[in-house]
């Protein structure tokens, strides 16, 4: 079976000046299709940083990262961003929509900036995901208009507008009331369960990590081996 993920000795060090801040130090991580993984870490333990490297947002220092069977640590920045917008889903803290544009168009934007615009099959998909996400009836309003755990799910329904084989997922509670981030949780393990679709979910909270299959630890740049995966 090959992986969603491997990723192997990623080191990440960033340079200010004279100054040299290495914040990942050789880190593993793989994951198979199918896992609801919780990235855990204390505030600067390089969780964030991690996500970013495997999203293709930076370029790792030394390291070597496959997704789904392709090496992409290698790739030039317009293949990198390709990559990302057909193979990666992302789930950000505060969502990143556009508020002037509605629920729709927020979640067909991945596919229409690869298709030139929003066709009937992209209409078709984003309305699908709506409606899958409980929002049939805010379809077509403005983001702007929509409530913190409303636009949570939009974020949710555009990182899956793609079809991705793997979806990152920042803090995606983290901004929520306790309500609503429930009922986002509830919404990714569910696309877990039924789609087979994979997650890594970058949380401080332990109520989120308590509720996915798998958790990675991180202590100061490194995989903590002290404390063992928990399956739930």
């Amino acid at each position: 079976m090959t992986s969603v993920l491997d990723a192997r000795g990623i080191v990440m060090t960033f340079q200010n000046g004279d100054e040299f801040t290495r914040v990942l130090l050789g880190v593993d991580v793989t994951l198979d299709p199918g896992e609801l993984v919780a990235l855990l870490g204390a505030s600067g333990s390089g969780k964030s940083t991690l996500l970013s490297v495997v999203g293709l947002l930076l370029r790792p220092t030394a390291g070597v990262i496959t997704i789904g069977g392709e090496r992409v640590d290698t790739l030039s920045d317009a293949k990198s961003s390709l990559f990302r917008n057909k193979r990666l889903g992302f789930i950000f803290q505060f969502h990143n929509l556009l508020p002037d544009f509605t629920a729709l168009e927020n979640v067909s934007f991945p596919a229409a900036a690869v298709g030139g615009g929003i066709n009937s099959a992209i209409r078709q998909r984003a309305s699908e995901l709506l409606a899958r996400v409980g929002l049939s009836d805010r379809m077509n309003f403005p983001a702007a208009r929509l409530s913190g755990g409303q636009k949570q799910r939009v974020a949710i329904a555009r990182a899956l507008m793609n079809r991705p084989e793997l979806v990152l997922a920042d803090e995606p509670t983290g901004s929520l009331d306790r309500a609503s981030a429930d009922q986002v949780l509830a919404l990714m393990r569910e696309i877990n369960r039924e789609d087979g679709t994979t997650f890594l979910i970058c949380t401080h909270d332990e109520r989120v990590a308590s509720r996915c299959t798998r958790r990675i630890t991180l202590r100061d740049g490194q995989i903590d081996s002290g404390i063992r995966d928990k399956t739930s």
